[in-house]
């Protein structure tokens, strides 16, 4: 039975439990943009993100759609990040009057500086993962 490395890339590994968000904002880099202040922490796992958006966002449409966008940009930047990395992404209030494009530009240049960024794309001809 194969298992292809691009079906884990593809799902995004949420970051539920509260001690992971208060380690990455202990003992995280930080890197700020304009839309988002993004904490990475080394994980023994692999890729994993969590998103919070304060209530000074606005109401519960308002926090949403800033969630939605910063995962829609972070799936898109999700194939060149090295694995081994714990994300806690904070909404700012820019965020609401962006759209998923731009702020996965500012991704990229966040995760291009700290070194995280890996220039090939991460795909199945790279790994394959065989039981």
């Amino acid at each position: 039975m194969a298992f292809h490395f691009i079906k884990i890339m593809n799902s995004i590994v949420k970051l539920k439990e509260n001690y992971c968000f208060r380690r990455a904002y202990r003992k995280g880099a930080v890197y700020v943009s304009p839309y988002f202040v993004i904490y990475a922490v080394k994980s023994k796992k692999n890729i994993r993100l969590g998103i919070t958006a304060g209530k000074k966002l606005g109401g519960a449409v308002k926090r949403n759609r800033a969630k939605r966008v910063i995962t829609a940009a972070f799936r898109e930047c999700l194939p060149h990040i090295l694995p081994g990395y714990d994300f806690v992404i904070v909404a700012r209030t820019r965020i609401l009057n962006a759209k998923s494009t731009e702020t996965a530009a500012s991704m990229r240049k966040i995760f291009t500086d700290a070194g995280i960024w890996n220039d090939t794309e991460i795909n199945e001809q790279n790994f394959d993962l065989a039981d």
